[in-house]
């Protein structure tokens, strides 16, 4: 702990996913503790939002993680990065495996598992001593349901991802969030009434009785980053609605 309580000073992070929800709540959390933060977004509109709310020395790049030339330029301009947090993920919709094109369904894991396979692979050169990766993974993973087979083999993927290269990548250690309901952006799209149907019901299956907030996430992030003894292991952030039932 430093003097003035800022743990992670002189540390840089790069939060790809972080102009808004959980990777904006991580990169502010991040800032906080000192560090210096670079926000990646496929949407310029959300960086400039996402930089005005952060303190001053923080960062924005422009990113679509599915073009590996931008990914690589990115880190090369970033330089030596001490904590990579991957929180992107578009929108889903439920739709059966029968129902989807074949491209589509390749298109439903660009972002969520192979974005994060491309950020990882080049970052990994310029990764300091001491280094860490987070992924953000969903209870979807353990408790499915019908239209979702391909968002939970996504996440089963991510999650088995972060076990292999956390041996591959030692001493770097490599861990996941899996997450429950959290209110994010990503539910802007539904009506405000809909949204906050959805809201009560997934509570009432919760242990806690609520929905998370970005910042639930965001602390769990940050444990990851500063506990140098945990990787290897995907952290469940969900109000106990694993075990609700």
């Amino acid at each position: 702990m430093t003097m003035n309580g800022q743990t992670m000073n002189g540390q840089r992070i790069v939060v790809v996913g972080g102009s808004s929800g959980m990777g904006l709540a991580t990169a502010r959390a991040a800032a906080g503790e000192g560090a210096q933060v670079t926000i990646a977004s496929s949407r310029p509109e959300r960086i400039d939002a996402a930089l005005a709310e952060l303190p001053p020395g923080c960062a924005g790049a422009v990113l679509d993680v599915r073009d590996r030339e931008q990914v690589a330029a990115m880190f090369d301009q970033v330089g030596e990065v001490d904590h990579l947090v991957f929180t992107a993920g578009d929108s889903f919709t439920p739709r059966p495996l029968a129902d989807l094109d074949l491209a589509d369904a390749h298109a439903l894991l660009e972002v969520r598992f192979w974005g994060a396979v491309t950020a990882i692979k080049y970052a990994i050169p310029h990764l300091r001593p001491g280094a860490s990766i987070s992924l953000t993974t969903g209870t979807v993973v353990q408790r499915p349901s019908p239209g979702t087979a391909l968002a939970a083999a996504g996440a089963g993927a991510a999650e088995a991802l972060v076990r292999g290269l956390a041996v591959e990548l030692a001493p770097v250690r490599v861990n996941a969030v899996r997450a429950g309901a959290f209110r994010t952006p990503l539910w802007e799209r539904v009506p405000e009434a809909q949204r906050e149907a959805i809201f009560t019901r997934l509570s009432q299956q919760t242990l806690v009785g609520s929905v998370g907030e970005p910042e639930q996430i965001a602390q769990a992030h940050l444990y990851l980053m500063q506990n140098g003894y945990v990787t290897g292991t995907v952290l469940g952030v969900d109000g106990g609605s694993l075990l609700a039932g």
